[in-house]
């Protein structure tokens, strides 16, 4: 069977999020699959290269077109043209998010569905970047594709309930979690030198995720400030990972706005190691977001050992279930009792951490990755 992957999304050469599920994903569809042969279909002038364990795989073939990609998407949207099973003839065309493609009918393709935040919360985006939700057609393409995946059963339910799809057409294909994530032992030399390096050797409490308004770090930093104001958090520090998204002036006026500004580590984009280190190093890990559709950064942290603290909604209470603490986004006071309760109570602590291994059991690359091809193979014998 020839299967047709479009890495189109990869060309920015970022691993998080979307791509970083999207690059997870095929390197253990790949591992789970030596017999089926897979096309990938990239383009762009400038892009990143792809993974050499791709590239050098027999089974693997890279189709490199150099159009721009808004002419692609142009030309997709309003010409209905180029078909791209025309050139390469798959028996299935994998899409990783809902990146748009013209078919030929009958052309059976899959399409991972990570949110509809963008649907719910058109005010969280930019002008930009709800033109280009709108020009990729998702409904259109949802309602065509064989098969859609869900990262999660809420979104499989806002498929259905806001997309009106069908539930039988969606399968629901948990993403794992990056084993690069993991508790590093007490007392490692190289963990206290990096604290030493950074001035981390106090407590303080981590955020990671794009600075954009529906990750809610206005409220998290207003949180900080009710808890500075407790003398047993004189020494506590708020570090914040994440580079710059959109929409983002609110969070820096509100860091400037506070009395303890000079507590708020503003990180930007964190390299791997480095954010292994500060998941190993922090007391607590809060996830204030409004909305997701799955939710990487909390799995990662359980997977270092560090306690969790997230938002109520969307989600996140099916991902986290009892090994966190929630609270409701919208409440600030709320959230900074559950902060408090953690840092206060070592006890507790103790439990989330016990809890958080627990639960990042559930989330397994491997199986996602047989889950994927299991289904690329029924739709190959289901005429």
């Amino acid at each position: 069977m020839k299967i047709l992957v479009d890495v189109r999304l990869l060309s920015k050469g970022k691993l998080s999020g979307i791509e970083g599920y999207a690059k997870l994903l095929i390197d253990h569809l790949l591992e789970a699959d030596s017999e089926n042969q897979y096309v990938f279909f990239y383009n762009g002038f400038k892009k990143a290269v792809l993974p050499s364990g791709w590239t050098g795989k027999k089974n693997v073939r890279v189709v490199d077109w150099r159009v721009p990609n808004r002419l692609l998407d142009f030309s997709f949207r309003w010409l209905n043209w180029p078909k791209i099973d025309s050139f390469f003839e798959p028996a299935v065309v994998f899409s990783p998010h809902f990146n748009l493609l013209r078919l030929h009918r009958g052309v059976k393709r899959v399409i991972t569905f990570h949110d509809l935040s963008f649907v719910h919360f058109p005010e969280f985006y930019p002008r930009r970047k709800r033109f280009w939700h709108w020009s990729q057609d998702y409904r259109r393409q949802a309602g065509k594709a064989a098969a859609l995946t869900a990262v999660s059963e809420f979104t499989k339910i806002d498929l259905v309930e806001t997309l009106g799809i069908a539930p039988e057409k969606i399968r629901v294909v948990y993403p794992g979690v990056n084993s690069f994530f993991s508790q590093i032992r007490p007392g490692d030399e190289a963990l206290n030198k990096f604290a030493g390096q950074k001035e981390l050797q106090c407590p303080f409490l981590l955020s990671v995720g794009v600075l954009e308004p529906r990750k809610n770090i206005p409220a998290l930093i207003r949180a900080f400030g009710l808890l500075k104001g407790r003398p047993d958090n004189r020494d506590l520090k708020l570090v914040i990972v994440g580079e710059r998204g959109w929409l983002y002036d609110t969070i820096f006026k509100e860091i400037q706005a506070s009395p303890y500004k000079n507590q708020i580590v503003w990180w930007g984009r964190a390299s791997f190691e480095d954010l292994w280190r500060l998941y190993n190093l922090a007391s607590v890990f809060v996830y204030p977001s409004f909305f997701e559709g799955f939710g990487f950064p909390p799995l990662e942290a359980q997977a270092c050992g560090l306690p969790v603290v997230a938002s109520n909604r969307s989600s996140l209470p099916e991902i986290l279930g009892d090994s966190a603490l929630l609270h409701d986004p919208w409440r600030v006071a709320e959230l900074a009792e559950a902060i408090e309760a953690v840092l206060a109570n070592p006890g507790l602590a103790k439990t989330m951490r016990e809890k958080g291994f627990k639960n990042v059991e559930r989330f397994d690359w491997p199986r996602a990755g047989k889950t994927m091809l299991n289904l690329f193979n029924d739709l190959k014998n289901h005429a």
